[in-house]
């Protein structure tokens, strides 16, 4: 899984933050390692300038092996906010993405076996 973190100009610390938000990713998202391809993160500020409010935005996108990639923002009043807030959005839709299919590959019924296993000609005792 390769995670591309991000930065706007109004972000301090970007190396260290990078280092950090890779960490975290790894981490909280490692377990859809297989299913992952990449995961790209931007951080920014939208009003570096004035302070206060929820002006800090996370945008994540994970791109998903035979799958349309999965997209989540989350705003918040500190990087660290916005970022932990879109982590677990992130998480949310990739339990739903995957896990459908995995779902839908587990309990397919074809013609050749019923819902028990058993040939479809076969009577269950």
């Amino acid at each position: 899984m390769q995670i591309q973190v991000n930065t706007s100009n109004g972000v301090e610390n970007k190396e260290a933050l990078e280092r950090w938000a890779d960490g975290q990713l790894r981490l909280n998202l490692g377990r859809f390692a297989d299913a992952v391809t990449r995961i790209e993160v931007h951080l920014s500020d939208e009003n570096h300038e004035a302070k206060g409010g929820a002006d800090k935005r996370c945008s994540m996108e994970a791109r998903l092996v035979h799958h349309q990639p999965l997209a989540v923002t989350q705003h918040g009043a500190s990087l660290d906010e916005a970022f932990r807030g879109a982590v677990e959005k992130l998480k949310r839709s990739l339990d739903n993405a995957v896990g459908r299919l995995y779902d839908h590959r587990r309990h397919r019924e074809t013609i050749r076996t019923g819902p028990d296993g058993a040939d479809a000609g076969e009577t269950a005792p």
